[in-house]
């Protein structure tokens, strides 16, 4: 994989680039730039799949992140770059300075650091895919933990109603042993009664 995993990157505040960096020339960057025009405001992750590269898109809070990756490198090392990128634009860049920045006036502050993290997460590919794993594996571990709360309320639930259902049921049944015993009562003193002419 290689230099050419990571082969193009930017960061965006709506559809005005702020801040790119390349060592390539290719179509890439109007493709990447296309597809920016496009993208829903929403904050979330997109990757279109084009001519063997990934474009990998966040949107954060107004500002998107963008990596085209070689599509052999997987979506790991793309979204660990873009949540890089994203972490220290925010740092470096945030506030006012991002919101008022005119197209590619961040390129020489924000630039080098965008060559650095590219370079950082080819060089540390295995560590990220790692990091990947262990973030899944916990991801999945809390889900299978609220799953579990899930069915412990349900159950409590569901205790509970059948508590409620035998406590009725339970009461129906004194009723009826009542009912039946003042019956019985009633014809005894009326059969007592009926015997003495009371």
């Amino acid at each position: 994989m290689g230099q050419r995993s990571l082969i193009y990157s930017f960061v965006a505040r709506g559809t005005v680039i702020l801040a790119e960096y390349t060592e390539f020339t290719g179509n890439f960057t109007s493709v990447a730039s296309q597809c920016l025009q496009k993208l829903p405001a929403t904050n979330n992750k997109f990757i279109y799949n084009c001519d063997g590269h990934t474009f990998n898109y966040l949107v954060d809070d107004g500002f998107t992140y963008c990596v085209v990756a070689v599509e052999a490198v997987g979506q790991q090392i793309p979204i660990a770059f873009l949540e890089r990128i994203k972490e220290d634009f925010t740092k470096r860049c945030g506030g006012g300075k991002a919101a008022t920045a005119v197209a590619c006036s961040l390129n020489k502050e924000f630039g080098p650091k965008l060559k650095e993290h590219m370079q950082y997460c080819v060089d540390h590919q295995e560590e990220i895919n790692k990091l990947a794993k262990v973030k899944a594996q916990v991801s999945d571990i809390k889900g299978v933990m609220r799953e579990n709360i899930e069915k412990a309320q349900e159950l409590r639930q569901r205790g509970a109603q059948m508590r409620r259902k035998m406590w009725l049921q339970n009461m129906k049944i004194k009723l009826t042993v009542l009912g039946i015993l003042v019956a019985l009562i009633l014809i005894v003193v009326l059969s007592v009664c009926g015997g003495f002419n009371c």
